[in-house]
């Protein structure tokens, strides 16, 4: 035994020494391909609330359907990204919240949950597209939910509160910067606006043009500065965009509008910096929403995949790809029936959110059942089941609530009747500590190293960039 096992190790050895030094040269290329270079361009991407799960299910779905990677893991898989963990830990908690994520990457300083760029001891701390944008180089924003939400508004400015959102969108007046795609209007709109200002006209008069529909922002010019809010709060959910053509036509995807916004600042000489979103990420994993998570997931995806294919066609571009914390932690559970149950996401049509909205306290028992097949890829609920579900309806006091549960709809309980449909399990409805995944693709993502602290992202970006502010 010991003489065969002598022997396995002696062929493994040889086989290592054939092997290994392809990969070696394969990291080596890779890391020649861009070692002292300067980003000119830097595109942030950042998947809001996605645990590692997310990006696994995503890259699953697209493997099982249609045969091929995500365009992440893709990265992975080909030996073309840097990759690292990140702790994402705040000033405040261990579980950090999106605006003091977006802080300790915008600010390079940990602060408080709930806040934006301002330290523990009041300090305020200058914003990274703020320096980017004194350094010369245009910067913009690119979100699927409000453009004054915490994520972007981390890179953008500071605030006391994350939730002073009309304080937020006036400062955003104040910036000038290049091109801002997302949704939040109403912060805009004099209509909605407790001070009643025209915030429309505001930008207007300081020569941007404002979109409000796909259409309007694709024949924007790019000669001009833009901002494009598609919806009075956050874009809806790609599963349900996807199943109305005047959503389709009004809305664009979070692929549309990195594009668009890329094509907005690319012929800068000096360069840009932009930071593209993925933020209904987080809000369906608030809701145990298992379609939505995974179309929004996906849809984040194809805008990787048009950072990464400007960035090989470029080659001055960093892309960074991550997220800022988990989020309910969602995954595969073993079982006999997980590929065929997990496959019932393929023929989901519409989120949990749109589903159970559509739901009345009167309808039959019979309607509701045919109501979540019909939307949940024949998702056969038993009577009782339904019963249960319409009981919800019923109450006085609707007991379900959550961070983006403004109308207290049963998203628990039906994310807990799904589980055995789609074998998707969640550890809650809210945010984890995990450490979040880390990609880095173009000039300076050699300099990526295996573990690396939030705040640290800040100066490694103006150092990628050669920018000292």
């Amino acid at each position: 035994m010991e003489r065969r096992s002598f022997f396995k190790r002696g062929a493994l050895a040889a086989l290592g020494g054939l092997v290994l030094p392809q990969f070696d040269l394969q990291a080596q290329t890779l890391g020649e391909a861009h070692k002292n270079k300067r980003a000119k361009n830097i595109i942030f991407m950042v998947s809001d609330g996605m645990s590692f799960g997310t990006l696994v299910m995503a890259d699953l779905y697209l493997k099982r359907k249609f045969g091929r990677p995500s365009a992440w893991m893709g990265l992975y898989e080909n030996n073309l990204a840097q990759r690292a963990v990140m702790d994402m830990a705040s000033a405040s908690s261990v579980v950090t919240d999106s605006s003091a994520a977006s802080s300790s990457w915008g600010g390079g300083v940990r602060v408080n949950n709930g806040s934006l760029n301002i330290s523990p001891n009041g300090k305020e701390n200058m914003p990274i597209l703020q320096k980017f944008k004194k350094a010369g180089k245009k910067v913009g924003c690119v979100t699927t939910v409000m453009i004054n939400h915490a994520t972007p508004a981390g890179f953008c400015t500071w605030s006391k509160s994350r939730n002073a959102m009309d304080e937020i969108a006036l400062n955003y007046t104040e910036l000038g910067f290049d091109v801002m795609l997302g949704g939040g209007s109403k912060y805009f709109d004099p209509n909605h606006r407790k001070d009643k200002k025209d915030l429309f006209e505001t930008l207007k008069k300081k020569g941007y043009t404002v979109a409000r529909t796909r259409a309007e922002m694709e024949k924007a010019p790019t000669n001009k500065p833009l901002y494009g809010l598609f919806a009075e709060e956050a874009l809806l959910y790609s599963i349900d965009r996807e199943q109305s053509s005047e959503d389709k036509a009004k809305m664009p995807t979070i692929a549309e509008m990195t594009a668009k916004a890329i094509e907005q600042v690319k012929n800068h000489p000096k360069g840009f910096v932009i930071q593209v979103e993925g933020g209904k990420v987080d809000w369906a994993a608030h809701g145990n929403d298992i379609g939505a998570l995974l179309y929004d997931q996906v849809a984040f995806d194809e805008a990787v995949k048009v950072a990464i294919d400007f960035a090989k066609a470029d080659g001055n571009t960093l892309v960074v790809i991550t997220s800022d914390h988990g989020n309910a932690n969602p995954g595969l559970i073993y079982g006999k029936t997980c590929n065929d149950n997990f496959d019932r996401l393929q023929n989901f049509t519409h989120s949990n959110d749109w589903i159970l909205q559509n739901i009345n306290p009167n309808d039959s028992v019979a309607k509701v059942r045919e109501h979540i097949a019909q939307h949940c890829g024949g998702m056969n609920l038993t009577e009782e089941q339904a019963k249960e579900l319409l009981a919800y309806y019923s109450k006085a006091e609707r007991s379900e609530e959550g961070l983006y549960n403004y109308k207290h709809l049963p998203y628990r309980l039906f994310a807990e009747l799904q589980k055995a449909h789609t074998s998707v399990g969640w550890i809650s409805m809210d945010h984890s500590s995990d450490y979040t995944e880390l990609a880095m693709y173009g000039p300076g993502s050699e300099k990526l190293k295996p573990f690396m602290r939030n705040t640290d992202i800040h100066n490694f970006l103006l150092s990628a960039a050669e920018v000292s502010i």
